[in-house]
């Protein structure tokens, strides 16, 4: 399990990974101030932290159970 939390994700495989749309995923990144920010790598290429965006994943289940 940890080896699939080490790799960056490209913007269109992070949102398959929380479920949304790709459109969804950049306003997420806009609009949400907890949200994970992503990397840019090249002006062509920007990852998401795969590690950042399950443990935020994973808090939005426990905020939504208090």
């Amino acid at each position: 399990m940890q080896h699939l939390q080490a790799r960056s994700y490209r913007p269109k495989q992070a949102a398959e990974l929380l479920g949304i749309g790709p459109a969804t995923l950049w306003r997420w990144i806009k609009e949400r101030e907890d949200f994970p920010k992503p990397k840019r790598l090249s002006p062509r290429c920007t990852v998401l932290d795969g590690a950042e965006l399950i443990a935020w994943r994973d808090a939005q289940g426990q905020e939504v159970s208090k």
